[in-house]
């Protein structure tokens, strides 16, 4: 089973803030590829159906965590218990602020680089599963990290994020087969990054 796990916070309080960029991800996924109804499951809303590929269908299993960010590793860990899965066959979307925006990037193992959910996922998992990198920039002050990720993605935002939700989506079965370095290339191709910083956007009065 392959699990593929999106970080957020629930609720809609959170439902547009950079944090939820990973929610967006799996929730362009389960429309893509006409994924199961929403269930309550190992501490998440989760997803099951099958990923198309050249070499068949491969079962997928889709997740939001809903124990908040910082104890997100926990839903995870219990599903890839339930299983026997290992670390290889879970792949977590979420925000980046170390890549700019719409910038998407595959990793395997690291550590967390200050991220809660990341951080979580390693105590849980070990490091050893593979990473979805998805851009948001940085807000250019450690102090200002925590109310910029927590906060809305802007308007102007909006035209990059779908690209790179629906290129995730279109990508996919590369993914699916293990070969990240494809999926990775085919999301960057499909959805270019964007020219522009949402830091500059708010400098010159962009709506949030």
């Amino acid at each position: 089973m392959l699990i593929l796990a999106g970080l957020g916070n629930p609720g809609a309080k959170y439902a547009g803030n950079r944090h939820n960029i990973g929610f967006m991800a799996i929730d362009a996924i389960a429309a893509r590829h006409r994924f199961g109804p929403d269930r309550a499951k190992f501490q998440a809303v989760v997803n099951e159906g099958t990923i198309d590929t050249p070499g068949g269908p491969v079962k997928a299993l889709l997740m939001k965590p809903q124990t908040f960010m910082n104890n997100s590793g926990h839903a995870i860990g219990e599903a890839m218990r339930f299983y026997k899965a290992t670390p290889a066959d879970v792949v977590v979307f979420y925000d980046e602020i170390d890549l700019a925006p719409g910038r998407f990037r595959m990793k395997t193992g690291g550590g967390a680089a200050g991220h809660n959910g990341i951080r979580s996922t390693i105590s849980q998992i070990g490091p050893d599963f593979r990473r979805a990198r998805m851009g948001v920039d940085h807000p250019g002050q450690k102090e200002l990290v925590h109310g910029w990720v927590l906060s809305d993605f802007h308007k102007a935002d909006q035209p990059w994020l779908r690209a790179l939700n629906e290129a995730i989506s279109d990508a996919l079965p590369f993914l699916a087969v293990g070969d990240d370095d494809r999926f990775q290339a085919e999301v960057m191709r499909l959805a270019p990054a964007p020219k522009y910083s949402p830091r500059q956007n708010a400098r010159d009065g962009g709506e949030a």
